[in-house]
């Protein structure tokens, strides 16, 4: 009797295993390491997407402002100056009347950066108040407004003074007292 052709198995495919002999043994897989350096990866980049997205409120923070300058010097990006109103000090300042021309107030003023770096340059808020200490007369002035013209540089030094010159109009006969305020 003839005997049965029997082909030849074919060679499994390689992504198929042997059953193992012991079920207990496991395999390291391959490519573990790549995928925790992928996600570590990815959670730098959301670290360095938030920074960047708040970089305006985290730039006023004296904690958070080196780490942003460092990010944004290498990826190139701008770091709002540098605001502390409350460090601007009043030098000198005056209020007289015009002789010239009547019912307009000269304002000259004088103030420093005293802010450990340089800073934006500040809003000056005036206010002109009567007898009883009630305000009568209020404005803000911007840099371009009590400079003449916008300022030659975006920035005030730390430790620099600026002068302030500008006519008001007289809000009314009743003007005995003023102050100067930064924001």
């Amino acid at each position: 009797m003839a005997r049965p052709y029997n082909p030849p198995m074919p060679a499994l495919p390689t992504f198929i295993e042997p059953p193992r002999d012991d079920p207990g043994e496991t395999r390291p897989r391959r490519g573990a390491g790549r995928g925790v350096a992928v996600l570590a990866a990815l959670a730098l980049l959301l670290v360095v997407q938030v920074l960047l997205a708040d970089r305006a409120r985290l730039a006023a923070s004296a904690r958070w402002r080196p780490l942003l300058e460092g990010a944004c010097a290498v990826l190139r990006c701008e770091v709002p100056a540098w605001r502390e109103p409350a460090a601007f000090t009043l030098l000198q300042r005056d209020v007289r009347p015009d002789p010239a021309r009547p019912g307009v107030l000269h304002v000259a003023a004088s103030f420093r950066n005293d802010a450990p770096r340089a800073q934006a340059w500040p809003t000056l808020l005036l206010t002109l108040s009567d007898a009883d200490g009630r305000a009568v007369g209020f404005r803000a002035f911007t840099p371009a407004e009590y400079l003449g013209k916008p300022p030659a540089q975006p920035t005030l030094a730390s430790g620099a003074s600026a002068s302030v010159a500008l006519d008001v109009v007289e809000p009314g006969p009743g003007v005995v007292a003023f102050t100067f305020d930064f924001r």
